[in-house]
């Protein structure tokens, strides 16, 4: 069974292919030459989508079917747990900051600037990442 997932990425990859033939046989009229660096980014986000496609395809066989890839589901059949989000984190927040001035620092071509904002990204994930495995919101389970 083909899975949502895999027709998606599947339709894109066939539209990526339609759209960078158009564009080699666009440019090609235009200019009298394909405009590579275009030509080979649409191709390429092709074999991108076309492989994302076939993993899930191959994935699909292996796991049951799911309510959104059947016909006859019902928006029931699909309700349940769906993950777990934190109530109260300050963790996202601090990674935004951290990203605005990683950010800031690409932007403004400052070396240092963009050094501290990459330290500041990689000790905020790390701090969203383990937000539960330490301190006071530490679960016995861990």
């Amino acid at each position: 069974m083909v899975r949502t997932e895999s027709r998606i990425f599947s339709l894109v990859a066939v539209v990526f292919a339609l759209f960078g033939a158009v564009y080699i046989a666009w440019t090609t009229q235009v200019y009298g030459h394909p405009e590579w660096a275009g030509a080979t980014a649409l191709l390429l986000s092709c074999a991108l989508c076309a492989m994302c496609g076939l993993y899930f395809g191959f994935v699909a066989r292996r796991i049951a079917p799911r309510p959104e890839d059947r016909a006859d589901a019902e928006v029931a059949d699909g309700a349940g747990e769906v993950g777990f989000f934190s109530p109260g984190s300050y963790w996202p927040f601090g990674l935004a900051a951290a990203c605005a001035v990683a950010g800031l620092g690409l932007a403004l071509w400052q070396a240092w600037l963009m050094g501290v904002g990459a330290v500041a990204v990689i000790l905020a994930a790390a701090g969203l990442l383990f937000e539960y495995y330490t301190g006071t919101r530490r679960t016995a389970e861990h």
